[in-house]
């Protein structure tokens, strides 16, 4: 199943119907309802989905957004947070994320996991990346510091974000809904890459499922942490599905794919058509790139 994510086009829209028949336009049976969905756009968004045209594959939390916010706001409310106050609010607006699947029968939501306390090895590493410092050991050297910094402070967090799922899972369950944890670009981002498979036994399906974003699975790779193809290969029979976009150096992501350098035909092996494929592009790209983008990415996985 392929779909594609209003984080194109939520912004410019007014009428949630509109949003979506403008999706629909581009040939998409399905869309993902992203993190951007103001409260506003609810009302054309509902009547789209009940007359038939638009299915939803899919909500990104938090969705819609909590009133007030105006823009994508998925980390403002994080399940590591060490403030209660804040993982509160992050499990009510997830579940009113829940919710709202319910109502537009999406089956899964897709989430962001927390983040730890740390220095910008994140920042640092993309301007060593930038200056063509890749793989010296100036640049193995910080990535062995993060990967260590990573090690010593993650169990909090770890523990906080885990026992937020937890908390969520009680709800998801009620409502029959799925949740998918997407692996992030951002090195203090959780979970931390090795730490997937221990968090999908502890939590497993048909409940709990791995979300490849294949531009922050690219990114990671760039930034020397992950073999982007190795460990899509190591979670593939825990996927539900994936984002889609591609990235330009110094870790840019979000273009079309075909408007990068991520090897989309190395990571078809792992592909189903059961899998959620969403296009998840920038509200910066035109028209004919999203087009030619799509038909680039179909060409090598398939219509399917």
């Amino acid at each position: 199943m392929y779909s594609f994510s209003t984080c194109w086009n939520s912004g410019r829209h007014t009428d949630g119907r509109a949003m979506l028949r403008e999706i629909r336009d581009l040939g998409f049976e399905y869309a993902e309802l992203s993190h951007g969905i103001r409260l506003s756009l609810l009302p054309g968004i509902l009547d789209a989905v009940k007359a038939g045209e638009m299915k939803i594959s899919t909500l990104h939390n938090f969705c819609p957004l909590p009133v007030g916010v105006t823009g994508p706001s998925p980390n403002l409310y994080e399940f590591s947070s060490d403030r209660e106050r804040d993982r509160e609010l992050a499990i009510k607006h997830t579940i009113n994320t829940l919710d709202f699947a319910q109502r537009v029968g999406a089956p899964l939501v897709v989430l962001h996991f927390g983040s730890m306390e740390l220095k910008d090895y994140t920042g640092k590493l993309k301007e060593l990346l930038s200056r063509g410092e890749q793989g010296t050991p100036k640049f193995q050297k910080l990535v062995a510091e993060a990967n260590a910094a990573r090690d010593a402070k993650k169990k909090k967090y770890w523990d906080r974000s885990r026992e937020t799922l937890r908390h969520l899972l009680t709800e998801s369950k009620y409502r029959n809904l799925k949740f998918g944890i997407e692996i992030r670009e951002a090195v203090e981002e959780l979970p931390v890459e090795s730490d997937f498979k221990a968090l999908l036994e502890e939590f497993p399906a048909p409940h709990v499922y791995y979300w490849h974003d294949v531009g922050h699975a690219q990114i990671k790779a760039d930034l020397g942490f992950i073999n982007h193809m190795e460990h899509l290969a190591a979670h593939a029979d825990l996927l539900a599905g994936f984002h889609l976009h591609d990235v330009k150096a110094p870790a840019r992501d979000h273009f079309p794919p075909g408007g990068g350098h991520i090897d989309f035909a190395a990571l078809k092996p792992f592909v189903k058509p059961e899998h959620i494929k969403v296009f998840e592009l920038s509200p910066k790209v035109p028209l004919e790139s999203v087009q030619r983008g799509v038909a680039h990415l179909k060409r090598i996985w398939g219509e399917e």
